[in-house]
């Protein structure tokens, strides 16, 4: 393992926000017509959250300051702001403003941008950070991933319906003290394009603009979330498992060093079958699907959430993140907590 791929920072406090409406399995059944227990058999989504009044930037906002209270400091110490988001508030400006402006730091000067790889979103931005942190360009960084997955969703496609979820998580990101341990240790991220059309949004870009008068009805669908899961789920198979020996590889790190594994919460089926197909042990494996859904980047940073405040990680605890977002592409991260 090369020596640059160690990083000197530490995750100084996490947070997470869920939508005030929660809809239950039974709830989705009755609003696609389905039989009662339909979403839960078929998808293992009991329950998620579909914002109400909640805007993106709002939702990091609440994730955001929960965070800064775990770290124990407050906004004003923040000197950068970063949306890890794979769906946006608008256009322009980008989330990160509008998540400053709600944190009440509008005069601040502080930089914020959006950092977009999908789902793979919140890897990405703490993979990239980290290196701002470590050699002392900043000294608390706050990652937001904020997703209103509702917004797009096509209700004639019923199972993505079922399973995605709203919600968001935040992180503080700062140097490591000198006499603590904790640092990211390695990282891999690989895109696949050939895959790039089996998850997508096409209308809304340049190349699909967002002018409703020339948008005829039956393209409207242009703008909402489709997947090909079949075949999405075919392609990560076959390209996970020399991702994985890779990473284990190369960070000299293998499973069994790993106390926790935080993969994006895709699906239920899927998630189980990656776990089996990598031999990851149940107990190992953080699922939060069931009660959360599938929500795009918020995903990782909401389930690593989870696993501290359920004290399933301590500090000192080796931790994967690992996940596959739209792209195609595969992430994978391994910190010591």
């Amino acid at each position: 393992m090369n020596a640059v791929d160690i990083r000197n920072v530490k995750i100084l406090g996490v947070g997470k926000y869920l939508p005030k409406k929660e809809l239950t399995g039974e709830e989705i059944d009755q609003m696609l017509g389905k039989t009662l227990g339909w979403a839960g058999k078929n998808i293992g989504v009991s329950k998620r959250h579909f914002v109400l009044d909640e805007t993106a930037s709002q939702m990091g906002a609440f994730a955001a300051k929960k965070a800064v209270e775990d770290a124990k400091i407050s906004v004003h110490d923040i000197d950068c702001i970063v949306c890890a988001s794979g769906s946006m508030e608008q256009p322009i400006p980008c989330t990160a403003s509008l998540i400053q402006k709600e944190l009440g730091l509008e005069k601040s000067g502080v930089p914020s941008f959006d950092i977009n790889a999908t789902c793979l979103s919140f890897v990405v931005a703490l993979d990239t950070i980290s290196y701002l942190v470590d050699c002392g360009r900043y000294k608390h960084v706050l990652i937001v991933s904020s997703e209103v997955a509702s917004a797009a969703l096509n209700w004639k496609d019923e199972k993505s319906v079922a399973l995605f979820g709203d919600g968001a998580a935040a992180m503080v990101l700062g140097k490591t003290p000198e006499d603590e341990s904790s640092k990211i240790i390695y990282s891999k991220i690989e895109t696949y394009s050939q895959g790039s059309h089996l998850s997508q949004v096409y209308g809304g870009g340049t190349k699909f603009p967002p002018n409703l008068k020339n948008v005829k009805e039956e393209t409207m669908k242009q703008f909402l979330f489709y997947m090909d899961g079949q075949n999405l789920f075919k392609m990560v198979k076959k390209l996970l498992p020399s991702f994985m020996k890779e990473m284990t590889n190369k960070s000299k790190h293998t499973l069994e060093d790993i106390t926790i594994v935080i993969p994006h919460q895709a699906s239920k089926s899927g998630m189980s079958l990656m776990r089996k197909n990598l031999k990851i042990p149940e107990e190992k494996w953080m699922d939060i699907v069931s009660n959360h859904g599938n929500m795009i980047a918020a995903s990782i940073p909401t389930a690593l959430c989870e696993a501290i405040r359920q004290k399933k990680v301590k500090r000192g605890d080796k931790v994967l993140l690992l996940g596959t977002s739209a792209g195609l592409s595969l992430g994978g991260l391994i910190f010591e907590y």
